[in-house]
């Protein structure tokens, strides 16, 4: 992994574009994930009104409709875009939850991007980690009930492909803005070993110069797998090869 010299300090003070050079191409993060947080402080800050509170039921009510229009809406706009991009759009989480209409463009761009294959964009929608774990636990035990699956064949490997992000790779980096240092039950089983970047930046705030920032902290980091860094040093040895990332 190649290593930035400079302080995160003074990161801060270069200009987007020799932020942008420093970036080793052969390094960047396959999947990043982001838990973007910050939206209704934002609001607040600038005395714009919020979707909703957070005291009164009625309030939480017409945020849930106002956030599953705004899903919606961002479906309809942006679906042509993704497929231009050669982007595939997933949606994971208790996503039968939605109401009717959200689930329906849910299912449609999910379905019209099927065929895409430069990036993936997973959107998590109703969704927590330990109830994802439940429900591969789940499908796992009716699997073994009928037979499909022996118990002894049960690791960990078997039970990542009940998970509902199955196909894609562990994130390499997690992104959450906002201040906030937790991950709030957001893929627990799959940030294992995934590297954490938190800014206070709010996320509408949140735009290419804070993305730049975010992936050249992750250059400086030695990524070790669960492993020591003398593990990761030890030459050759008996066929196999050191950690390389």
């Amino acid at each position: 992994m190649g290593i930035i010299k400079s302080t995160a300090a003074e990161l801060e003070l270069l200009p987007e574009l020799e932020l942008q050079a420093l970036l080793d191409p052969d390094t960047l993060p396959q999947h990043i994930a982001i838990i973007m947080d910050g939206n209704g402080r934002w609001a607040a800050q600038r005395g714009l009104p919020r979707m909703a509170g957070h005291t009164e039921g009625i309030k939480s009510v017409r945020e849930i409709n106002a956030l599953m229009m705004l899903l919606e809406w961002y479906l309809q706009m942006e679906m042509e875009a993704l497929i231009e991009k050669g982007a595939r759009f997933r949606a994971i989480g208790r996503v039968n939850s939605l109401p009717e209409s959200a689930l329906a463009w849910v299912k449609r761009v999910e379905r019209e991007t099927e065929h895409c294959d430069k990036l993936n964009l997973t959107v998590a929608l109703s969704y927590g980690g330990r109830s994802e774990i439940v429900d591969a636990v789940r499908r796992l035990a009716i699997d073994v009930r009928q037979g499909r699956v022996d118990p002894d064949q049960v690791d960990e490997s078997l039970l990542e492909g009940y998970l509902s992000t199955h196909g894609l790779p562990d994130p390499d980096l997690l992104i959450r803005t906002s201040g906030e240092t937790r991950i709030s039950n957001f893929l627990l089983w799959q940030l294992a070993y995934t590297e954490m970047y938190f800014t206070p930046i709010l996320w509408p705030d949140f735009r290419r110069r804070e993305a730049l920032l975010a992936l050249l902290d992750y250059q400086r980091r030695e990524r070790r797998f669960g492993k020591t860094r003398d593990q990761i040093q030890e030459p050759l040895a008996d066929g196999f090869g050191k950690s390389s990332t």
